[in-house]
């Protein structure tokens, strides 16, 4: 290729504008311009045109997606790429909440956190959308199919509970101790639900509540604060909290003040007081973003591993055999 046909072609490849651009806002006020090439769960990879970043989470305020109106010039619109994307499971928030009174916030979502029973024992768990659609931890649900979820319902002032046996495990990790269940009861009315919020905006020192079941004591409230967001336990990062956790509570929500979820409370420590830990939400949205990844099914229990079939050299040894 001659020099001139070259530096034509390098003419033409830098001025085709790019298909679709995706704005990234970061918390410093700068602003990213590119194409998204994968979204992981602590960083996100753009394409900016002549290199590739990545950019951590935690970083990131606000991202805006565009499609580009045109290609090539002369008004000629390109070919536009339809992509079917699936539903979200969940609500977040568009904007911080105002901050409120626990008081306020216990009547408003009381109704959006339930009890999950099986014939194992029970925990806590939180409704995330009005089809009955459920977040616990993996741990209370593990080895059982039998689960009763009681919901508490508001009639004539009241909370009143209401039980409903036909929950179905929709996806479970084991590993971040994570299940989505369903209610799947005939007649089962629209269901309120609570606002998935953001652990990242959280502060060390801001007020957080835990509503659950310690002890089997239904429609407990307990307030503290956010010690640390970053406390690892076995490769994995906690937030740790002074309200206090029990057996019970697990599964359970952990709120900001604005009344959002920031975490789901698992564990404690027991020789301790105030010790008390829950899975940051980012970890949560991500297991529902990817729930196909972890879907859950009867006949076989084990997911979301998927075992291969044998070579068939080995298949025809076995029934030789």
């Amino acid at each position: 290729m001659s020099k001139q046909a070259f530096i034509l072609l390098a003419l033409i490849c830098s001025s085709a504008p790019v298909a679709r651009a995706d704005t990234i806002q970061l918390k410093d006020k700068g602003t990213v311009a590119g194409k998204i090439l994968a979204e992981k769960r602590e960083q996100i990879v753009v394409d900016i045109g002549y290199t590739v970043l990545t950019i951590p989470r935690d970083q990131i305020l606000q991202i805006s997606r565009n499609d580009a109106p045109a290609v090539g010039g002369k008004g000629i619109p390109s070919p536009r790429l339809t992509v079917e994307e699936k539903p979200s499971l969940y609500a977040a928030p568009d904007k911080p909440a105002q901050e409120r009174s626990v008081r306020d916030l216990v009547n408003q979502l009381g109704e959006a956190v339930v009890q999950v029973r099986t014939p194992g024992g029970l925990g806590s768990g939180f409704i995330i959308n009005q089809d009955g659609f459920l977040m616990t931890n993996f741990h209370v649900i593990e080895g059982e199919t039998e689960i009763t979820v009681e919901v508490y319902l508001q009639e004539d002032g009241q909370l009143e509970p209401r039980a409903y046996k036909q929950v179905r495990i929709v996806a479970i990790n084991k590993f971040e101790d994570l299940a989505l269940l369903k209610i799947a009861d005939k007649g089962a009315p629209k269901f309120k639900h609570v606002l998935l919020g953001s652990s990242d905006l959280l502060a060390v020192g801001e007020r957080v509540f835990a509503i659950g079941s310690p002890m089997g004591l239904e429609r407990t409230v307990t307030e503290g604060i956010l010690s640390t967001k970053t406390r690892e336990f076995q490769g994995e990062l906690y937030l740790q909290t002074t309200a206090q956790i029990n057996p019970g509570n697990s599964g359970g929500p952990l709120f900001n003040m604005g009344g959002e979820v920031v975490g789901i409370t698992n564990m404690k420590i027991t020789f301790g007081e105030g010790l008390g830990f829950a899975i940051p939400i980012e970890a949560v949205r991500y297991f529902l973003d990817h729930r196909d990844a972890f879907a859950y099914s009867n006949d076989n229990p084990s997911n979301p591993y998927r075992y291969l079939e044998p070579p068939s050299h080995t298949r025809q040894q076995v029934s030789q055999e």
